[in-house]
């Protein structure tokens, strides 16, 4: 830690800041790159939706699996290495998935996902030790958003890209996202070496300890909750409202990376246009989900959490029943969803801080929470895709996501209100 007598404590860490919503391009963006060419891909490396669909199951599998461990490398390597580790983990696995075959086209999605799990465990870490306490909020909500411009541009220009390079150089091509980075990201290292030359040792072994939740402000919770390895009493598995915010999590992830895998694919079926087309449509649902990042809090902050979250569980109803309904609108359906996907992780742990009793408490839920969750939002694209194969049509797997749309919403509102019952 700086030491208090250095003005650079005092002052707000524009570097510290300006790497992470440059690293966060990177985060989820090049996860979803693949989704607006899934067409090309199957047609040009002759497999099914199904096994395509596999392409963002992959990293969303490293994200259940490995965020446990992710808190020990960080407590190992320290938050500084760990984000920069991230960040070339990512530019490799970029560089993997474009050796021709389906075979390295996956193996650089799981790499990209490991490494991303790091990066998601560590950001917040870095926010709460280096940001001021009254800027936190803002901090997290910018990271939040900067996550879903990643995706904005990776759907919105992949396919332009792609029918000028071909779809492997398309992907490619975001690797100019990662660079950047890193290349921010060492000049902050670089100028921490001079600190720690001149004051000393910024770490003496607590590297990891602000994870800790004591001191979260619930309603500034806008970018994922950082995980920790608790030891300590297990009796939160015995509460019903962590059951309902793990199946509600779940429902989510899996909502969200299936539309986010098919979308383009969707758009460019019901609507009969091309991937360009199609890739502009869908990116509005992470274009808008940048709006709903910042606005969702600002509405848990100034009403009761029921509110974001019926506002939260109506968006995704709608998004699946107007694609069903009207189809001719997807616009319209698709910025609605966004609000649910953009808010749905804020008032799911911000529900989950309210209820929990300490520390290890919130920590051992946390990783239930997020491990479970992203368990099942891993197996979303394969099969939504599976569905859309067995069936011929998008009608299928509309249907299945209203019923898993109506199930969330139940299943969300029971915890919001089983946690006001419980205070």
């Amino acid at each position: 830690m700086k030491r208090p007598t250095d003005p650079a404590a005092r002052a707000f860490p524009w570097l510290v800041v300006a790497g992470i919503l440059v690293s966060a391009l990177s985060f989820r963006g090049h996860i979803v790159a693949p989704t607006p060419v899934l067409r090309d891909i199957e047609v040009d490396l002759g497999i099914p939706s199904a096994q395509v669909g596999l392409l963002t199951t992959a990293p969303v599998l490293m994200f259940a699996v490995l965020t446990p461990l992710a808190a020990v490398a960080i407590r190992r390597a320290g938050p500084e290495l760990a984000l920069m580790l991230s960040l070339v983990g990512v530019l490799a696995g970029t560089v993997i998935r474009t050796v021709p075959g389906f075979g390295p086209l996956m193996l650089g999605m799981v790499v990209i996902g490991a490494a991303v799990t790091i990066g998601n465990v560590v950001t917040p870490v870095i926010i709460r030790r280096d940001v001021p306490s009254e800027r936190v909020g803002v901090v997290t909500a910018a990271y939040t958003a900067t996550l879903n411009v990643g995706t904005l541009l990776t759907t919105l220009l992949t396919a332009p890209m792609a029918d000028v390079v071909g779809w492997p150089l398309a992907l490619f091509a975001w690797a100019l996202l990662t660079i950047a980075g890193i290349a921010l990201w060492s000049v902050y290292l670089r100028r921490e070496r001079r600190t720690e030359r001149m004051f000393g040792q910024r770490f003496s072994g607590e590297s990891v300890a602000p994870a800790r939740v004591d001191g979260w402000d619930a309603t500034n919770l806008t970018g994922p909750t950082p995980v920790v390895s608790s030891r300590r009493g297990r009796s939160y598995l015995a509460r019903p409202v962590v059951w309902l915010l793990l199946a509600a999590f779940a429902s989510q992830a899996f909502l969200y990376y299936g539309f986010s895998t098919w979308l383009p694919t969707m758009t460019a079926d019901l609507l009969g246009v091309g991937a360009t087309s199609a890739g502009a449509l869908a990116s509005l649902f992470q274009g808008v989900g940048i709006v709903g990042a910042l606005l969702i809090p600002v509405l848990t902050r100034f009403t009761p959490r029921l509110v974001p979250a019926a506002v939260i569980c109506a968006s995704w109803i709608v998004l699946a029943l107007g694609m069903l309904a009207a189809p001719e609108l997807l616009w319209v359906w698709v910025s609605i969803g966004a609000m649910g996907h953009a808010g749905g992780f804020v008032v799911i742990f911000s529900t989950l801080v309210a209820v929990s009793r300490n520390d290890s408490e919130a920590t051992g839920m946390s990783a239930l929470v997020q491990g479970g969750g992203y368990a099942l939002g891993a197996t979303a694209a394969p099969v939504l895709g599976g569905v859309h194969d067995l069936t011929g049509s998008w009608q299928g797997t509309l249907w299945l996501t209203l019923a898993l749309a109506i199930a969330y919403a139940a299943l969300l509102m029971s915890a919001v209100v089983s946690a006001a019952r419980a205070r």
